[in-house]
């Protein structure tokens, strides 16, 4: 079973923030895939079957800084691995549209991964990160809560068609495999 995680804000006002872009590309699977969305597990979840294996897709609603609550009671629910769970979130440190696959890493100051590390005790776990760049002329709390410019939006519909892809691919192949796919230029 694999547990694939879009991290973001609950709320109409969140929604197209850059804080928010795992919440979109999860948003894009459910909506591609048809799923059927239920509210449990402090989060919106819905399930699929992709090459034989049980898929859960989760939005944590417990707001970015508490997503590890919600992603520890899917976990503990199904019996879900850590390895088995990837997780899609916004970079500052990553410009826009670029998208990274890591098997393993810190939380890189962003407060989403650093409460899905300390709920799961540790940070070996796969990821997606896609970049939303920085801007040294806002606040960081601004800027993250702030939406994509008109020149952004291209390069941030590309990046969330990658990371739909790599999320659909994350049960078929290793990690590696993964990484040696959509890691490229």
């Amino acid at each position: 079973m694999k547990l694939i995680v879009g991290l973001g804000n609950p709320g109409k006002e969140y929604a197209l923030t850059r804080h928010n872009v795992g919440f979109m590309v999860v948003n894009a699977l459910i909506n591609d895939l048809g799923l059927k969305v239920q509210a449990k597990f402090k989060g919106e979840i819905a399930q699929t079957s992709i090459n034989s294996e049980t898929v859960i897709f989760l939005k944590p609603h417990t707001y970015m800084n508490a997503s590890g609550e919600s992603v520890r009671l899917v976990m503990d629910f199904y019996k879900i691995d850590v390895k088995d769970i990837f997780v899609i979130y916004d970079d500052l440190d990553l410009p826009v549209g670029k998208v990274r696959l890591r098997e393993k890493g810190s939380a890189g100051g962003h407060n989403g991964m650093k409460s899905i590390i300390q709920h799961c005790g540790t940070q070996d776990f796969p990821r997606c990160r896609l970049g939303i760049d920085k801007n040294p002329m806002y606040e960081t709390v601004d800027y993250v809560l702030g939406k994509f410019s008109k020149q952004e939006e291209d390069s941030v519909i590309e990046a969330i068609l990658k990371a739909k892809k790599a999320a659909l691919d994350f049960p078929k192949m290793s990690f590696t495999e993964l990484m040696n796919r959509y890691n490229k230029e």
